[in-house]
């Protein structure tokens, strides 16, 4: 699903996925059914940058941009971006039959029943699902987003010194990479789950189309601030302990108990949280059972996590590899590879978008 708020001509494009953790840079190029990844950066956010969505220190956001294009070597100029969290909504709606034409004129009109801010201070989108007919409705995907959020994001990006083409939503960047590599098959039912640091995006694609997305407040800080609080610690050696490593590189058996009660028990919870929105979404659509479960974002690489979904959904469970239809390339070092591909989700996916798309 590509739904871009705007659109401008590039050839050569960087998805920048700008989270509450740290800035994504990534550059790709199509080859044949695959792809192959030119440029790849990563720089760190301070844990405080980006809280509840709302980008409280705008200077150090920047510098994270231009040092995560400026580590990745791209030249290209155009940024694709993505949004998530509380001022996005993404909405599936029946309208009456009419042409697409007639549908972009009364689409704010029908975005007032169903979104929760004044239609005026958001920027719309929307995706023909399905035609209507005398007897049956439109189905229509419906996007909103707060403008005062784009705006923030543009401004941020043209002030790193690209020039924003495309804002995406998180959810159906992670989808778009998931497709890319796996092509779903027709019947297939899938929970495409990103964990952030702050927010998880959860989107239930049914035959290649958003059936069901969700974004909670949850996410992997709430492992790193139970092991701070634990072992009064640094937020930075916390969140190294979070995802199985330590400051003295040694194994994970080693890790004090505390820790491994706490990370247990915020697993749990978070597990919880997640499945409670699928659980939803099945009560809902009755004639629709979720198949498995594909895990996306940094927290994806928490030990054990994939353990606990499967065992709380009974569903089969996959950590999301970005990289797996990627052409062979010497360029990047494969374990490297291999331990970010899950938090390069989003980026992939808005590197893998063309800003001439409709």
């Amino acid at each position: 699903m590509q739904i871009p708020f705007l659109r401008l001509g590039s050839k050569s494009i960087v998805g920048l996925d700008i989270g509450s953790s740290s800035v994504k840079a990534v550059e790709v190029v199509q080859r044949g059914d695959g792809f192959e990844l030119l440029h790849l950066g990563v720089a760190p956010l301070p844990h405080d940058a980006i809280v509840d969505g709302a980008f409280l220190n705008a200077a150090a956001i920047v510098d994270a941009i231009r040092e995560a294009v400026e580590k990745s070597g791209t030249k290209a100029k155009y940024a694709a971006a993505s949004v998530s969290g509380h001022s996005v909504i993404v909405k599936k709606i029946s309208v009456p039959a009419m042409t697409v034409e007639e549908l972009e004129e009364s689409i704010r009109w029908e975005a007032e029943q169903y979104i929760p801010f004044d239609v005026n201070e958001v920027n719309l989108d929307f995706e023909v699902l399905q035609h209507g007919d005398a007897e049956r409705p439109m189905e229509v995907l419906l996007v909103a987003a707060k403008r005062e959020l784009i705006d923030d994001c543009v401004n941020l990006i043209s002030e790193a010194g690209l020039t924003p083409s495309v804002i995406d939503v998180a959810g159906f960047a992670v989808e778009n990479a998931f497709e890319a590599n796996f092509e779903p098959r027709v019947d297939d039912v899938v929970a495409v789950i990103n964990i952030g640091a702050q927010v998880t995006n959860i989107n239930v694609v049914v035959a290649g189309v958003p059936a069901f997305t969700r974004d909670i407040a949850v996410g992997g800080n709430q492992y790193t601030a139970e092991i701070q609080r634990a072992l009064s610690i640094s937020f930075d050696e916390a969140e190294r302990i979070k995802i199985g490593e330590s400051a003295g590189q040694e194994s994970q058996e080693v890790v004090p108990q505390e820790v491994e009660q706490a990370m247990r028990a915020v697993t749990n919870n978070l597990v919880g949280e997640i499945a409670r929105s699928l659980d939803f979404f099945s009560a809902t659509a009755a004639d629709t059972r979720i198949q498995r479960i594909v895990l996306a974002g940094g927290s994806a690489r928490v030990p054990g996590i994939d353990a606990v979904f499967r065992e709380r959904t009974g569903l089969e469970v996959e950590i999301l590899n970005p990289f797996h239809k990627m052409m062979p390339s010497n360029r990047f070092d494969p374990e490297y590879l291999a331990q970010v591909g899950p938090s390069l989700g989003v980026c992939l996916g808005l590197a893998l978008r063309r800003v001439d798309e409709s």
